[in-house]
């Protein structure tokens, strides 16, 4: 995660080499991001236009990734009684799986890199 946006510290984090291979591993392990069939409506829809584009996630962010969906077809369907607790979750989750914090962001090897970011 650290790679993509530049805060590795070597002392911290160990070598550049180390963290792809253990965002590598982390992958395979895992295993791709599938779009469960429960997921209807808003929810599917929230799916397949932010989750599926993020190409990063894999399996082991399923749940967060679900919830995500949920709370947003909660949002949709009734706007003004979404309360701002679950306006924060909302916001968290999209952090955390990278939607609006590239740092949580995983690196693959073929994805298009950052000219700003990468060394």
């Amino acid at each position: 995660m650290r790679l993509v946006t530049g805060v590795r510290n070597v002392t911290r984090h160990g070598k550049e080499e180390q963290l792809r291979k253990k965002a590598e591993e982390s992958l395979e392990q895992f295993g791709p991001l599938k779009k469960p069939s429960f997921l209807k409506g808003e929810a599917a829809k929230a799916w397949k236009r932010y989750i599926e584009p993020a190409t990063w996630l894999d399996a082991s962010r399923e749940a967060t990734a679900i919830r995500f969906c949920q709370l947003w077809q909660e949002s949709q369907l009734a706007p003004f009684t979404f309360l701002a607790a679950k306006d924060g979750q909302l916001r968290a989750y999209m952090a955390e799986l990278g939607l609006t914090d590239e740092r949580n962001r995983i690196y693959k090897p073929d994805e298009k890199t950052d000219e700003y970011f990468d060394d």
